[in-house]
């Protein structure tokens, strides 16, 4: 029976055929599958259809689909599961076997399922068959639908890729990048803009194409297939790469260079005009098929899609950084005993531009006059406004008004301005001589200040309503603080958008801010850099940010004589315990850990009458006096101008023992006026080495 089910001769002429040889004949079998031991018995013919010899097949459903593919066998045992659970009698499917031969033989089988009286399934009795003669034409159109889902995933895919690029180098990337020519369905690519009767090949990816760098820039004339396709704005398919050498003799030696047997040349037409070209390269093809052109044709009309509405974009992110780039200061003055760094980025939202601003102006007595705002809005309204407030605010900061004055008047003029516009900003003089700083904000985020120990805090800076705002409610004071910055710190002013990230409260990115800060390189520039690649990329870069740096130069003193600064604030309760500890590591570092004990305790005392008695921190300061007997001079300065009194206090006192202490630690001690403050000092002679 086998042999007659491989086209062996069968019964003779007049013979009578009995059902199996007659199943035979027809290319069909049966089997029977037991369904409560699980053993399946096939037939003679059955064996045939499976492709199956007697010596493997091991009596079970895995064993009698061992050549039928996994996806076809997953598929036939969810039609029978489903027959199973659905109390149904028969089921039928169609399915391939993969022959020993290499042919892919379609198969039908037609199943009964025998239940018992109470609906158990039992059994399944089957017949299969050879199906390759009734869907002979049906493997042919598998192939065809087959292809057309690669086509239509190859068009999804890319355009899917491709919605998500804004500009020019986005699209770029999505062409080039990992699996890009896997998606495109090609094995190689050249993309090239047409520019001022130029084509410039913007973009190169494939085997062996390298070498077209050579051409990155040509005339846009007809010696040139790719400049052809889009001078006629036709495209041309190419199945032979001599032919096509021998038709453009000047690119010859390219042709013959490259790995390719075939390619597409495609123009890349957006709006009736031809912007660029597409070059499609393959290996291994003869021919494009109907289907095939047409995708190519697809995939360049969605490539060109794309690319105008890149162009577009970057041609408006070109104007709004222009526009904002002209209501910035085009330079920023010199200042001696610090630097400033100043950064602007614009968010990514086309022509969109935004109101945030910074300056540095030059003041009277060395002064130096800082500010960061933003105006409300993201247009070129919002811009304008920015560049006449800045003006303004530069205008009054330069008549030499304190700070609180400055925001005022600076107010006054926004809302004389006529419109519904508000601004936040924060405005601080620095003498940068002293470290005095005068600071007073608009509603706007204060300053970070990072110490010289690496600590980072943000002053407790009062603030008033918004420029704008605060004139049209009669509510125009804004209230200075006085802060110091000590050799070697770093202020740090920025707008919102550098702390902000969506569905994030503005808290996080504080803590962020800070942190970037604490981990920041010492120098200004080097710190800007640093934050807007550690931030304002990590937000999304969805609001525009203006970042001031400055740095008070730092004042180490001499390797004979060394000098440490520290501020402690007056709110920061870690303030004097990182004081003591700088000091002591810093005698210790001098060679004379011998004085650590008197020169901390009298540090603490001194720190604290300052902290408890004057409104405001203290800035501590030690230095050693090499000549002519080396000793240490401890600074404690304040901004109040009353002077320590020494007291008398009784057994019972708890308190005016400060001075006393340290009249009995130091050698000498005293008072002097500083500015509108005062400093306390005391000096601690070395004990002699031993």
């Amino acid at each position: 029976m086998a042999a007659e089910a491989h086209g062996a001769p069968g019964p003779g002429p007049g013979a009578v055929t009995g059902p199996g040889e007659r199943l035979a004949l027809n290319g069909m079998g049966s089997f029977e599958w037991d369904l409560t031991t699980g053993r399946v018995v096939v037939d003679a013919s059955g064996m045939v259809v499976f492709d199956l010899t007697p010596e493997e097949f091991d009596g079970t459903p895995e064993g009698l689909g061992r050549h039928v593919p996994e996806e076809d066998a997953a598929r036939l045992g969810e039609v029978a599961r489903a027959a199973l659970e659905g109390g149904e009698q028969s089921y039928g499917a169609y399915f391939t076997v993969l022959r020993r031969d290499g042919v892919e033989q379609w198969s039908h089988t037609q199943g009964r399922i025998i239940r018992d009286e109470a609906g158990t399934a039992r059994r399944i009795v089957a017949v299969v068959r050879d199906a390759r003669a009734e869907l002979a034409h049906s493997e042919l159109l598998r192939k065809l639908e087959s292809a057309r889902a690669k086509q239509t995933t190859i068009v999804q895919r890319t355009t899917e890729a491709l919605s998500r690029a804004v500009t020019v180098d986005d699209v770029t990337a999505v062409l080039t990048g990992a699996g890009a020519l896997e998606r495109l369905g090609a094995d190689g690519l050249a993309l090239g803009l047409v520019e001022n009767g130029a084509m410039k090949i913007i973009a190169l990816s494939g085997e062996s194409l390298d070498i077209l760098n050579e051409r990155r820039f040509t005339r846009l004339e007809d010696d040139i297939p790719l400049s052809r396709a889009v001078m006629t704005r036709k495209a041309r398919f190419v199945t032979s790469m001599d032919e096509l050498a021998l038709e453009f003799p000047t690119i010859e030696h390219y042709l013959r260079a490259i790995v390719f047997d075939a390619a597409a040349y495609l123009p890349l037409i957006a709006q009736a005009k031809a912007i660029g070209g597409l070059v499609l390269f393959y290996r291994r093809r003869e021919e494009f098929t109907p289907e095939e052109r047409n995708l190519t044709l697809g995939l360049a009309g969605i490539v060109a899609q794309s690319l105008q509405r890149a162009l577009l974009f970057d041609q408006e992110r070109e104007f709004a950084t222009g526009l904002q780039a002209a209501m910035l200061p085009r330079r920023i003055p010199d200042i001696s005993g610090g630097e400033i760094a100043v950064r602007y980025h614009s968010a990514w939202s086309g022509r969109e531009v935004g109101g945030d601003w910074y300056d540095v102006i030059a003041l009277p007595r060395d002064r130096v006059g800082i500010v960061v705002g933003d105006v409300q809005g993201h247009d070129t309204h919002a811009a304008a406004i920015m560049g006449q407030l800045r003006i303004a605010l530069r205008a009054y900061a330069g008549e030499g008004h304190p700070p609180s004055t400055v925001l005022a008047r600076a107010s006054r003029f926004l809302a004389e301005l006529d419109t519904e516009r508000f601004a936040t900003c924060t405005y601080a003089q620095v003498d940068l001589e002293t470290g005095g700083v005068r600071a007073v904000r608009a509603g706007h985020l204060g300053p970070l200040i990072r110490h010289t120990d690496g600590r980072t805090g943000w002053p407790n800076l009062r603030g008033g309503l918004p420029l704008g705002l605060a004139s049209s409610f009669a509510q125009e004071d804004f209230p200075e603080t006085r802060l110091d910055l000590v050799p070697g710190e770093t202020l740090v002013l920025c707008t919102d958008g550098l702390v902000e990230e969506p569905a994030e409260s503005i808290t996080a990115g504080m803590e962020a801010l800070a942190h970037a800060v604490r981990t920041g390189p010492q120098e200004a520039g080097a710190l800007a850099d640093h934050l807007l690649d550690r931030l304002w990329e990590r937000w999304g870069s969805g609001d525009d940010v203006a970042l001031l740096v400055l740095r008070r130069a730092p004042d180490p003193g001499t390797h004979r004589a060394p000098r440490i600064h520290q501020y402690v604030h007056q709110a920061d309760p870690e303030g004097l315990s990182e004081a003591r500890f700088a000091l002591r590591q810093a005698l210790r570092d001098w060679g004379m850990p011998g004085l650590a004990d008197d020169v901390e305790l009298a540090a603490g005392e001194l720190l604290v009458n300052a902290l408890l008695h004057t409104d405001g921190g203290a800035v501590l300061t030690m230095e050693v006096l090499p000549e002519p007997v080396r000793k240490v001079r401890l600074w404690v300065k304040d901004r109040s101008s009353v002077w320590p009194r020494r007291r008398t206090p009784g057994e019972a006192a708890t308190t005016g023992r400060g001075l006393l202490l340290v009249d009995a630690l130091a050698s000498h001690w005293g008072v002097e006026s500083r500015g509108d403050g005062k400093a306390v000092w005391c000096e601690f002679e070395s004990p002699a080495p031993v």
